[in-house]
């Protein structure tokens, strides 16, 4: 009988590294990308869902924004019983539950109904991003977390840039037995989450001991990097909620992920009405086409900015195994290599125009040592 070949420390990391990015990462960034498209695709319903149920701006916005509400009243709970219950099972509770709910919207009779089916979407759907966040820790090793992190958000962009012709399409040609197309828009898009619910009961372990894709010793260097890193961090005085909410640097760092948000969001939910109303006379198509032209400015700021937790050559598999914090989103050091590499990492195309503009977009920066009583004493904690 053949015997597996003895990995040396350095191949061992990097053939585990692999496999949980070409495993767990593509998987839940899918699933990402259905969560995306149900949560945004109001935005495309309105075009003609507006005009049937006798919706106005006030409501609409009312609309859009209840979603949030129910979101952030439970995400924190959802995250905790996560915990308690385990990954697999709830995370596909959650799919299960927010799918049946964006179905249900396309049924919806009355803007009251869309409110209260909108608030519940919010619900059922609080705990999937954090979630997801900390079932990454229970795989990745802490200078590999910011990548992981990384590679999921990447969803966003192409969440948009695909259900955006997507959405129009079902607008224009989805016009069976006599429904509106765009109550066949929200019922088409919630039913990948159902079927995602159900393939992650079926095929998501909790965590590495329930991995199938690793052996025996790839486990065994994993439970050991994951033990190291908690070790590690069980030297770093934990705060509480309310030391935390008290803490203005919190609110500060709070503040400028709201306004973010804020304009993200508001470009999201209507930017169809608005290139709809500058088109007037193109379908629905057209208008998902081109509400993709700012989509694709934001994916390919992704090659620009250096979302990777290393830089360019310098990463724990490169010559010189160097690497700085996670919490750079855009540093100078990288270099358009860098950049580039994480963007062709993504599978998104190398652009050189962007390249070109690297040295203006990229700000050279450093992490601040910022004092966050005990969160974050010193910077090279995040490299740990």
């Amino acid at each position: 009988m053949a015997t597996q070949p003895v990995l040396s420390g350095s191949d061992l990391e990097r053939t585990t590294i692999h496999k949980l990015r070409t495993t767990i990462l593509p998987f839940v960034l899918l699933l990402f990308f259905v969560a995306y498209l149900d949560r945004i695709n109001i935005g495309f319903a309105a075009l003609s869902m507006n005009k049937d149920l006798g919706i106005t701006s006030q409501q609409y916005g009312f609309l859009a924004g209840i979603f949030f509400i129910g979101y952030f009243i439970f995400e924190i709970p959802s995250n905790l019983l996560l915990q308690r219950v385990g990954a697999r099972v709830w995370i596909a509770r959650i799919l299960l539950s927010w799918g049946v709910v964006a179905v249900l919207t396309g049924f919806a009779e009355n803007i009251f109904q869309l409110y209260v089916l909108r608030f519940l979407l919010g619900v059922a759907e609080a705990g999937f991003f954090p979630g997801i966040i900390l079932y990454f820790t229970y795989w990745f090793p802490r200078r590999e977390q910011a990548r992981a992190v990384a590679c999921f958000m990447a969803a966003n962009p192409v969440g948009n840039l695909v259900g955006a012709p997507l959405s129009g399409l079902i607008l224009d040609h989805a016009h069976w037995a006599g429904t509106s197309s765009w109550r066949w828009l929200l019922v088409l898009e919630g039913v990948p989450a159902v079927v995602g619910g159900v393939l992650t009961y079926l095929l998501l372990p909790n965590g590495p001991e329930e991995a199938t894709f690793l052996d025996a010793e790839e486990k065994a260097w994993l439970s050991e990097e994951l033990a190291r890193d908690r070790k590690l961090l069980g030297g770093v005085r934990e705060m509480s909620a309310p030391e935390a909410l008290r803490h203005r640097r919190v609110w500060h760092l709070a503040a400028i992920y709201f306004t973010m948000i804020v304009a993200s969001y508001a470009m999201v939910f209507w930017m169809p009405q608005a290139i709809q109303s500058l088109a007037s006379g193109r379908s629905n198509t057209a208008v998902g086409i081109l509400v993709m032209i700012p989509v694709r400015a934001d994916r390919d700021a992704l090659g620009v900015a250096e979302l990777r937790s290393y830089a360019g050559e310098a990463s724990p598999y490169g010559p010189s195994g160097n690497h700085r914090s996670p919490c750079v989103a855009c540093s100078g050091r990288g270099g358009k290599r860098g950049a580039a590499d994480f963007c062709g990492s993504l599978g998104v195309a190398r652009s050189r125009h962007l390249q070109r503009l690297w040295p203006i977009l990229v700000v050279p920066a450093r992490v601040p040592k910022w004092d966050l009583g005990g969160m974050c004493d010193r910077t090279d904690q995040f490299d740990r």
